[in-house]
């Protein structure tokens, strides 16, 4: 039985290159697992295979190697227990809001009547704020709107896990910065599992128990996990009034920014175990260790190898 409630096993990704010869692969030998109830976000230039992981994890797509356990089984194919949101809202024009979601919901309770069905689904339309927009077309909607259409499709099914694919990266800060308030409610009264891809640092230690951070493409690797020490309760208003924010932050900007680039001819690099990647916590120091806990080491930064 697997340890966590995801694994991630050996995961390799090759494409085809059109001459006919072999290309190196995007991503090689990637393991990490995440809980149950775990928000976890990850973090990589462009080309380091980020879509194409939480493609494998939705069962879209096959990897060259590896595996994928979640609950004690492996991924095969795609599956009603994980919710995928997309970067686009892929919702069909000719529905109202309340179709779009009740389709999904249908998919997974075909046995429910229509009134059943339509409660369901206005239960979380409500939830990301769309309680008044129910009977609308996707044209009367503004681009905010139609993902937050998405995410109650992808919430109302109940996945054991949802991926999320740069959702709000082509939305404006406010209506971000709104979407994620919702997500976070939502997040936290369901106890949902998530996989996110974002390339917004603050976003990721807004919502995230932790930040994977891959190397550059291609042989990309993890290089890090960063966990965020912050507490869970954290909110967008108040989370930059913690010193911890700007720490976490410096980190993955500074690896984003630098240490990215020339990971793969780095020490790190060299000493670096695929299997147990580095774990981190650069929100702490030394002097915030607690009194009640003088066993646990708490340093700038902590790594667990």
């Amino acid at each position: 039985m697997s340890k966590h409630f995801l694994s991630v096993e050996g995961l390799q990704k090759v494409y085809p290159a059109a001459d006919g010869k072999v290309n190196p692969p995007v991503f090689e030998n990637i393991h990490f697992g995440i809980e149950k109830g775990e928000f976890v976000c990850i973090i990589g230039h462009s080309g380091c295979g980020k879509t194409t992981i939480l493609n494998v994890l939705a069962g879209l797509e096959e990897a060259s190697s590896g595996v994928v356990i979640m609950d004690n089984k492996e991924v095969r194919g795609p599956s009603l227990d994980r919710g995928v949101v997309f970067q686009s809202h892929a919702l069909m024009p000719w529905m109202s809001v309340l179709g779009n979601v009740a389709f999904a919901a249908k998919s997974k309770w075909p046995d429910w009547s229509k009134a059943k069905i339509d409660e369901h689904c206005t239960q979380y339309l409500e939830m990301v704020g769309l309680g008044h927009a129910i009977h609308k077309k996707p044209a009367e909607l503004s681009g905010g709107m139609k993902q937050r259409v998405g995410i109650a499709r992808a919430f109302a099914i109940q996945p054991k896990m949802l991926l999320l694919d740069e959702p709000f990266g082509a939305l404006d800060a406010l209506t971000r910065g709104t979407i994620q308030d919702e997500l976070l409610k939502i997040v936290q009264a369901t106890n949902q599992t998530v996989f996110m891809i974002t390339h917004d640092v603050d976003e990721a230690i807004l919502l995230a128990d932790k930040v994977i951070l891959m190397s550059n493409g291609p042989l990309a690797k993890i290089a890090e996990i960063v966990e965020i020490t912050m507490p869970r309760t954290r909110t967008r208003a108040e989370i930059h009034h913690d010193p911890q924010f700007y720490r976490i932050r410096n980190h993955l900007v500074d690896f984003l920014v630098n240490r990215s680039k020339g990971y793969a001819g780095s020490d790190a690099a060299l000493l670096h175990d695929a299997r147990h990647p580095p774990v981190v916590r650069p929100g702490l120091v030394a002097e915030e260790a607690a009194p009640s806990e003088p066993s646990r080491p708490i340093l700038k930064q902590v790594v667990n190898q």
